[in-house]
């Protein structure tokens, strides 16, 4: 049933025995997470976010990563729709969002107080009616600086109720803290919803990028989001720069941030803070990889 729900209305699938086998490893997974904060089993890898003009590390993004006692790093694709469907996001979101600014605590100690913090938030982590008033505590709790605090959100989570949505993000900046359009051009807002956002950055989603350096429609997409962006008066970044032909051509067209996998790897927060140097972070080395029970749930790590 839940198979056909999926592949849209008017639709039917056979039962097969890999079904179940999916349907019990989907059931272990919900089990472990509910379990993952209390264990410390949650951690954040960070992303270094380069100034295109001067080539200086401006922010660092905060990725979520679940280290399973037994399937080493499960890949957000498993587990983000998971908590996002049994509303365990909203509790993991808070930790994220809480430890995210605690680290910056740290880089301020460091010496790198000037750097911003961007932290992804979920549909369901942004509809929820306390949402504004957990920033706010966090805020006090920590002593983050609200203006070195970068909330993402995506068009599609602000367009299921655009009103409300832009209420709320009013009341975020009352906070003093910045948003960013994250993914833009993969949801379906029209541009006259674009100018009623209170952003300040629109992040271009990787799946443009990642062609723009031999794919001249590609590139002409990218370029007419940069104009866009800043003909509004916003900071553009772009995601998923993988290599330096990719570089060339944004720094071409006038982008202003990038990040991906070209500049750094995320970076594991428990490690070291590598970037209070002028020098970039390497790839942390890789530790063996343990076994993994097929039994228990399917993991990605990446």
């Amino acid at each position: 049933m839940y198979r056909a729900k999926d592949d849209g209305r008017n639709s039917y699938q056979l039962y097969q025995p890999a079904m179940n086998a999916r349907s019990l490893e989907h059931l272990a997974l919900e089990t472990a997470l509910h379990g993952a904060l209390k264990r410390d089993e949650l951690l954040l890898h960070f992303q270094p976010l380069i100034d295109l003009q001067s080539g200086a590390i401006v922010a660092a993004e905060a990725l979520l990563r679940w280290c399973h006692p037994e399937l080493d790093l499960v890949s957000p694709a498993d587990f983000i729709p998971l908590a996002e469907e049994t509303g365990l996001i909203v509790p993991i979101g808070e930790w994220v969002l809480r430890n995210a600014c605690e680290h910056h605590r740290a880089w301020r100690k460091a010496g790198r107080g000037d750097l911003r913090m961007m932290v992804n938030i979920s549909a369901r982590q942004f509809r929820d009616d306390a949402f504004v008033e957990v920033v706010d505590r966090v805020l006090k709790e920590t002593g983050m600086p609200p203006d070195l605090l970068t909330l993402e959100v995506t068009e599609t989570m602000l367009m299921d109720d655009v009103d409300s949505s832009i209420v709320r993000m009013h009341r975020l900046r009352a906070l003093g803290v910045r948003l960013a359009l994250d993914d833009f051009g993969t949801g379906y807002s029209s541009l006259a919803y674009l100018k009623r956002f209170p952003i300040e950055e629109l992040k271009i989603d990787r799946l443009f990028v990642r062609g723009i350096d031999r794919n001249t429609r590609d590139a002409a997409l990218v370029a007419a989001i940069i104009s866009l962006g800043q003909s509004l008066g916003l900071r553009v970044v772009a995601e998923g720069v993988e290599n330096k032909d990719h570089l060339k051509v944004l720094r071409e067209q006038g982008c202003d941030v990038a990040q991906g996998f070209h500049f750094s790897v995320p970076w594991p927060g428990r490690r070291s803070w590598p970037w209070t140097a002028s020098a970039r972070p390497r790839a942390p080395a890789r530790r063996p990889a343990r076994p993994r029970r097929r039994s228990a749930a399917p993991a990605g790590a990446r």
